[in-house]
């Protein structure tokens, strides 16, 4: 075993060459001399499949809180990815999304926006972006075995690397974002650190994936999904679409126990007609699969609450999938860990403090606060949840919430506000403001549309000669006052 003599130089170690890794790595590398990521896999030259990563076959998108803490990271990344392909999809202009509640407005001025890619490329852009930096070099194939240190302070660890030699490499500080593999539990329990409590609430929903060539051009074309209604006797399903790089259609079909999706390509767009609106699978219709169905059964939403330790060993952060993973029918995992990489960052305009550990993971708790009470808020009321019930709290918030998100088909000033949260740019405490409630009480003040909305330049794409038709352009359906610019209409052929 060979030990990396004491430095007088400031160094980080990363553990894991994941998205969160990679944020992280941006996060500290202006504030220290030296940055070391640790990585048990290969990392892909370009946007390429990374091993350790299964979900990413599974749609992906950036809200708004996310794309903006990545920019503000790596200036230039969201600007990169939109060159690449990537697609910024104005909400709720560019969303057809049918809720429990109703299908929600096109409203003519968006007020937020999501960014629709693949994971791929998502994680090629913002790894090349840091890679750039000369002070950040990645150790692949290494293993890390554990924390150096005591109950008091890290000051590196061990690790394995590819020829089966083991080191030892100190560092100022170590952060943890090897994801839904974490081992820091156990570590800090060898340290001496006990009391850690985890929360794991799942739904059972079963994931699957496959990508579509779509029928025309997708910049512009809109996300569309079909959320499940926990309301209802039959087991909760959903799906999405989401328009990505190369004129492609990200799919992902969702299912609790009892009717959950399977691998089966001939299955695929039949159990996509058996949601509560077949828009799916008329959508798919009109589009060519390019890949097999993918299937994940890790949707469960974990979380270890290290903000709550009496003890936090000064040198240490956890950040990302290893502080919480979500729902992935959210979408909120690569923009959780975002913003809290960047309130690491700027904790790190004071220095390396000997509390910079503790204050971080209660600054990276705050988003994730956010994300898990959207998620868990959710799930829990679905009959095949495990790992909690709803209370009476929870019930009286959730018809509330369905209150206001009725509202929110037919007002835009109640859109805005759970757009706002959705964004991950407001705490869900927003919605309990003077003029949210207001806006809930008096309900819609437009009537509820019965079919979802698509432009017609949307719909000659879809009519024309083998469905290549006109690129369907920037909507404008709905104005802020609530007067129509344009009338709902259905896919054709077949008919939605």
């Amino acid at each position: 075993m060979t030990e990396v003599p004491s430095r007088s130089t400031t160094r980080v170690l990363v553990i894991g060459g994941s998205i969160a890794g990679m944020l992280a790595a941006a996060a500290v590398k202006d504030h220290v001399d030296s940055v070391d990521v640790i990585e048990a896999h290969e990392l892909p030259e370009g946007p390429e499949p990374r091993t350790g990563v299964p979900q990413a076959v599974h749609i992906h998108l950036l809200h708004a809180g996310g794309a903006e803490a990545i920019d503000s990271l790596l200036p230039g990344s969201i600007d990169q990815l939109l060159a690449a392909g990537a697609n910024r999809v104005p909400m709720t202009t560019n969303m057809v999304i049918h809720s429990p509640e109703g299908w929600y407005r096109r409203w003519r001025r968006g007020t937020h926006y999501l960014i629709s890619a693949s994971r791929d490329l998502t994680d090629f852009v913002v790894r090349e972006q840091v890679l750039k930096d000369r002070r950040v070099a990645v150790h692949t194939h290494t293993k890390v075995l554990e924390l150096l240190g005591d109950r008091r302070n890290v000051t590196g660890v061990r690790v394995l690397t590819a020829d089966g030699e083991e080191s030892l490499l100190s560092a100022d500080l170590v952060i943890d974002a090897s994801g839904r593999a974490t081992r820091t539990p156990q570590w800090l329990t060898r340290l001496g650190i006990t009391g850690l409590a985890e929360k794991r609430i799942d739904s059972g929903l079963v994931y699957a994936s496959r990508v579509y060539r779509a029928p025309g051009p997708t910049r512009d074309w809109p996300m569309v999904g079909v959320q499940a209604d926990p309301s209802l006797p039959r087991p909760g399903n959903a799906g999405g679409l989401l328009p990505i790089e190369g004129d492609r259609w990200h799919v992902s079909l969702m299912g609790a126990p009892g009717g959950q999706p399977t691998r089966d390509a001939a299955a695929f767009e039949a159990f996509a007609r058996t949601l509560r609106h077949p828009v799916l699978a008329d959508l798919l219709a009109h589009a060519e699969p390019l890949t097999d169905v993918s299937v994940t059964h890790s949707t469960a939403n974990r979380r270890h609450f290290y903000e709550r330790l009496a003890h936090w060993p000064r040198g240490l952060v956890a950040l990302g999938d290893s502080v919480a993973v979500f729902n992935p029918v959210y979408g909120q995992g690569i923009s959780v860990a975002a913003q809290g990489a960047l309130a690491l960052r700027d904790l790190l305009s004071g220095g390396l403090t000997p509390d910079l550990g503790r204050r971080a993971q209660r600054a990276i708790a705050r988003p994730v606060n956010t994300a898990w009470t959207l998620a868990v808020g959710q799930d829990v009321h679905f009959p095949t949840t495990t790992g909690a019930a709803p209370n009476l709290a929870d019930r009286l918030l959730h018809r509330y919430v369905s209150r206001l998100s009725r509202t929110a088909t037919g007002s835009f000033h109640a859109a805005t506000a759970l757009t706002d949260v959705l964004a991950l740019q407001a705490p869900p405490t927003s919605l309990v403001r003077p003029g949210v409630l207001l806006a809930a009480l008096l309900g819609p003040r437009r009537p509820p549309l019965d079919g979802p909305q698509f432009t017609p330049a949307e719909r000659r794409l879809l009519d024309g000669p083998n469905g290549a038709g006109d690129s369907p352009g920037q909507p404008e359906r709905t104005d802020s006052g609530g007067r129509d610019r344009s009338t709902p209409g259905p896919c054709r052929r077949p008919p939605v």
